[in-house]
């Protein structure tokens, strides 16, 4: 076993891409169950290549782009036998130069709290993925204190989904997935609680963005990723506050392989066919391309 320990140039980087699923593991075992799966690549119009670990060092090394890569384990709620953690760790600590691992650990597991510190001591991930929706949680409940108090004390980031999910979209009842459980609101009571956690609000978070600048604005230990979104549709509300009180912590994130960070990039600086300019100020995209996350992952 190796444990990770970055080996990242950040000043070589073009970009640091906080949000990057391992949806295949090096054996083609899926994250998620066929249906979901399906279901997924027809909401995001998506049939490009999904690429193992490996694959995603290479494709985000040809960018000089380094990549937070995570799975989510949701075996309780989806009965999938999740891709395992410990070994997106140690692909990415042979992939040091390019690749940041978050671990996933399933909040409705006894064994969760004893995982996630596992995950962080012996494999040395980063930061753990969260979703509410697909995990089945209430990310609010006191039950998951400990589960957060272990994430702050160890100094790690815990992202979480939030808004819509095209997981289990069209599926007769959702396959009985619940969107709300995805509400950015829900983590205003764990921001509060434990005030050093640094949470990332994943995605714009349709139908709930005034929610999530909200909980932004108001608790400065959490952070949004605009990740999910072609850029051409984020919410307006998001980019101005990118463009201002949010700018220095606002995070790209792609959320490759379902959107890649070169269509998010392209999109970003031309939002609207004949436009001038660039959705984000000059000054500010240097931050969310990478100085706010480098900051956040203490890359140096």
């Amino acid at each position: 076993m190796t444990r990770y320990e970055p080996a990242i140039d950040v000043d070589a980087l073009t970009a640091i891409d906080v949000h990057v699923h391992i949806e295949v593991d090096h054996h083609g075992h899926s994250s998620l169950p066929e249906d979901l799966r399906d279901a997924a690549a027809k909401y995001f119009s998506t049939d490009g290549p999904n690429p193992d670990l490996d694959g995603v060092a290479a494709y985000y090394r040809e960018r000089n782009m380094a990549a937070v890569v995570f799975t989510v384990d949701a075996e309780t709620n989806l009965g999938q036998s999740p891709i395992s953690s410990a070994d997106i760790a140690e692909g990415a600590a042979r992939n040091n130069d390019v690749l940041i691992p978050f671990g996933s650990v399933d909040p409705l597991k006894p064994t969760a709290v004893d995982d996630a510190r596992r995950l962080v001591e012996d494999h040395g991930v980063r930061g753990f993925k969260f979703h509410p929706t697909v995990q089945g949680f209430d990310p609010s409940d006191a039950a998951h204190s400990p589960l957060y108090e272990t994430l702050q004390d160890a100094g790690v980031v815990a992202l979480f989904h939030t808004g819509q999910t095209g997981i289990g979209a069209g599926l007769p009842g959702g396959r009985g997935l619940l969107l709300g459980r995805s509400n950015p609101i829900l983590l205003d009571p764990v921001a509060a609680r434990f005030p050093e956690l640094q949470i990332i609000m994943a995605h714009p978070s349709v139908p709930w963005q005034d929610e999530a600048l909200s909980v932004a604005t108001h608790k400065h230990n959490t952070w949004i990723d605009l990740s999910g979104w072609s850029p051409k549709y984020f919410p307006e509300a998001l980019v101005r506050a990118a463009n201002s009180y949010l700018k220095n912590r606002v995070l790209f994130g792609s959320d490759f392989p379902l959107l890649t960070p070169d269509r998010w990039l392209r999109d970003a600086e031309n939002p609207s066919k004949g436009s001038a300019t660039g959705l984000f100020k000059p000054e500010v995209m240097p931050g969310i391309l990478k100085a706010n996350a480098a900051r956040l992952l203490k890359l140096g």
